[in-house]
């Protein structure tokens, strides 16, 4: 996997698309890593099927998909009215 700081990216973006057909290139921006190039079959491969579910019909399930233990809660506690004359 080749690094390529975005100003390289954009200048030789040809060569950029080239070598993600045969290995996932990385774009840096800053020197921080800020995207990853990879091939359509490749993203074909690692993007979730249609099929499954997405995040909001996981959430607003009307069972859980694990056994997750919560704590205990305690009694609520406030502060006291301040009271004014």
């Amino acid at each position: 996997m080749r690094k390529w700081p975005v100003q390289d990216a954009k200048a030789r973006f040809s060569e950029l698309l080239e070598a993600s057909l045969s290995q996932p290139q990385i774009v840096t921006k800053r020197g921080i890593e800020a995207a990853v190039l990879v091939s359509a079959a490749e993203w074909r491969r690692l993007a979730p099927k249609r099929g499954g579910r997405s995040l909001k019909e996981l959430l607003l399930a009307p069972t859980p998909r694990a056994d997750i233990p919560l704590p205990k809660r305690g009694k609520i506690r406030r502060r006291k009215p301040i009271l004014f004359d």
